[in-house]
């Protein structure tokens, strides 16, 4: 179409020198007509390698099904937890600037960056259906409307290789292509990351067929597929179950690792199990990186009073997404390349709720208005390390478990790593500085590259200090860590 629009404009451009108005409409409809002809017969083009593609897919199911046993899950870290200490004011050498501390890049988790999402390895084509065919489904509060309506039902024979490719050739069928299109357009209209869209394809399918079945696992299991993501239909001759790639080590659930990649079951499975290994073109495993927030429907949690204790007008009222929370709640903990280190960073470089922003974002800005950055730093920290209750994981939820920015303003209590979490986001959206995680065993502190000189101690990493800022230090500032943390011990968690 762009190429169409070039050429109607090159030739307008010379229009009235070299063509009468008769002759220059006619040039253009011939144009038109022409794109045209190529656009459908792309589409055709597509429609064919599609079909033929999910038709080999199908013959593969009918003979490609192996036994496997599950291996078991990856624990999460366990650690003994160093409990706040309360700073006791200025002490010996305060104000003196020291040395930092270089650390190498062996000491460096890179950060962690979300790629584009998967796409349809060819377009898929719209076609034509009556308006009043849609299936409406709630989600996170969001109500959609589907093009999914009765002609769409289908049955499984049975649990068995064959039953499961005839309906995989049903549903390859072009009733179900606007579907496909729907779903993928709210994906991207929502900014639902992919396990946003795992979810809202499993809420679909169980709606459409009333509830857990095995049609509705294929139904999701087809969607997920033929959106471009890596899948493995399985089945223990009973249930249908569908195992979904992933490039995260997802702690506390087990996986079938199938060439050389970890499958994870959607849902509960049995250890052993059959297994379909085919690949579809162009597949790519789910990601567990949020880059943009869910665009779910809005309801308010009840308002939560947060206030510094050193700086008063660092006081705020503030709610989050209720929707957003329940979403939280479903989301798998999990690690990249082997990095427990990694499994933080993709909680904080999460964004802030606009819900969370509008309420504490300009009581914040309004504290620090005329302060210099390193000010500016401490009443945020102070506002982080005094305005949250404190306590271990291990007693609130019975396990780790770290917090998104908004879990950290809605739940009663947080840990050094949530602070941690939360100080970073803030810095980030207020001041605009550059802030890392630092790890030592046991703890979590931030650090932050200040543009003026900081006294206290400080990482020095590829040319740049970062001060260290502590939000489970209650009352140090900038450049005081927690008693007993060393620098040259401590990994570093880059953030975006």
């Amino acid at each position: 179409m762009k190429n169409l629009f070039c050429l109607i404009a090159f030739a307008f451009c010379f229009s009235d020198a070299v063509y009468p108005q008769t002759g220059f409409d006619d040039f253009v409809n011939d144009m038109e007509k022409e794109f045209n002809t190529f656009k459908d017969e792309s589409l055709r083009e597509f429609e064919e390698f599609r079909n033929r593609i999910n038709e080999e897919y199908a013959n593969f199911i009918r003979e490609s099904w192996r036994g496997f046993k599950s291996s078991e899950g990856i624990a999460a870290p366990v650690e003994k937890e160093i409990p706040p200490v309360v700073y006791p004011g200025e002490d010996e050498g305060a104000g003196e600037e020291t040395a930092p501390t270089p650390i190498g890049y062996d000491k460096v988790i890179p950060a962690v960056r979300p790629e584009p999402q998967p796409q349809p390895p060819v377009e898929i084509e719209e076609t034509p259906a009556p308006a009043d065919t849609r299936l409406s489904v709630e989600f996170f509060g969001r109500t959609l409307k589907l093009r999914l309506s009765e002609r769409n039902r289908f049955t499984l024979a049975g649990c068995d290789e064959n039953s499961i490719a005839d309906a995989w050739e049903i549903l390859s069928g072009r009733d179900f292509n606007n579907v496909i299109r729907d779903c993928l357009t709210v994906r991207d209209h929502f900014k639902l990351c992919d396990w946003a869209y795992l979810l809202m394809l499993d809420e679909i399918s169980r709606s459409f067929f009333g509830g857990k079945c095995n049609e509705a696992t294929l139904l999701t299991a087809f969607i997920y597929c033929q959106s471009g993501y890596k899948m493995r239909l399985a089945n223990d001759n009973v249930s249908l179950f569908m195992l979904y790639a992933s490039e995260h080590e997802i702690y506390g659930k087990s996986f079938w690792r199938l060439d050389g990649e970890r499958y994870y079951c959607f849902g509960s499975c049995p250890d052993n199990i059959y297994i379909c290994n085919a690949a579809y073109p162009e597949e790519k495993p789910l990601s567990l990186l949020i880059g943009s927030e869910q665009a779910l429907a809005l309801q308010p949690t009840e308002p939560r009073m947060l206030k510094s204790e050193q700086y008063p007008d660092a006081a705020a009222s503030v709610s989050t997404n209720r929707y957003l929370i329940d979403f939280y709640n479903t989301y798998p903990s999990s690690m990249l390349d082997g990095d427990f280190g990694t499994r933080w960073a993709m909680y904080a470089n999460a964004p802030l709720s606009e819900q969370a922003k509008g309420e504490l974002y300009p009581v914040l800005e309004d504290a620090i208005k005329g302060m210099n950055e390193i000010d500016a730093a401490n009443c945020l920290l102070n506002f982080v390390q005094t305005a949250f209750k404190y306590e271990t994981d291990d007693k609130v939820w019975g396990e780790d478990r770290a917090f998104f920015p908004d879990e950290t303003l809605y739940y009663p209590y947080c840990d050094c790593e949530d602070r941690s979490i939360l100080f970073s986001r803030l810095v980030r959206d207020l001041l605009g500085k550059e802030v890392i995680l630092v790890y030592y065993p046991g703890h979590i502190a931030s650090a932050v590259n200040f543009s003026e000189p900081v006294a206290g101690d400080r990482i020095s990493l590829g040319g740049k200090d970062f001060t260290i800022c502590d939000p489970t230090y209650i009352g140090a500032p900038a450049g005081k860590p927690m008693p007993g943390m060393n620098n040259s011990a401590a990994k570093v968690i880059m953030l975006e």
